[in-house]
């Protein structure tokens, strides 16, 4: 286990950008005040937009409790400086969050997570991408020809493992 001790805010920005320069540091000021090191990779040569990635970014945040309903989510150039992109790729980020109802804007103070954020997307997740995954899952049991119970014994091995 690798111990840093973080003199400033500004040191650890520096650290992170010039050294590591992948991951992000999250200040969530609603969160009474503590620095996150957040391990985030931005892939810009991925398949994946950028964008996209952002917004998923933001849902994991809103999912783990990182971000809760009405703690004021980050500017479009916030987020620009963070993963160093420009500020309309960041800006689209947001309007998919925009557009989901899942933040909402308040005139002159910023953008806020929704009240009911967190529900929408575990509904989201769980019957889109869970679904996609467990379908995925079983495409590939049929053509390695596991039987559901040599199925079921691996998940509930994966399972045992994680806890």
């Amino acid at each position: 286990m690798t111990i840093l001790f973080i003199v400033s805010q500004q040191y650890l920005y520096f650290y992170l950008h010039y050294t590591i320069k992948m991951r992000i540091v999250h200040y969530n000021s609603n969160a009474l005040g503590n620095l996150k090191v957040v391990k985030f990779l931005l892939e810009m040569d991925g398949e994946k937009p950028i964008y996209i990635q952002i917004a998923e970014w933001l849902e994991t945040e809103i999912i783990d409790g990182t971000l809760q309903a009405d703690d004021k989510v980050y500017s479009q150039y916030q987020l620009a400086d963070l993963f160093n992109i420009n500020p309309a790729t960041a800006g689209k980020g947001l309007t998919i969050l925009l557009d989901a109802e899942l933040i909402y804007k308040k005139r002159g103070l910023g953008t806020f997570v929704s009240a009911d954020a967190r529900e929408k997307l575990l509904t989201k997740r769980k019957s889109g991408r869970l679904s996609r995954l467990v379908q995925e899952l079983l495409n590939e049991a049929a053509l390695l020809g596991l039987q559901e119970e040599q199925l079921i014994k691996l998940i509930r091995a994966e399972r045992k493992e994680r806890s």
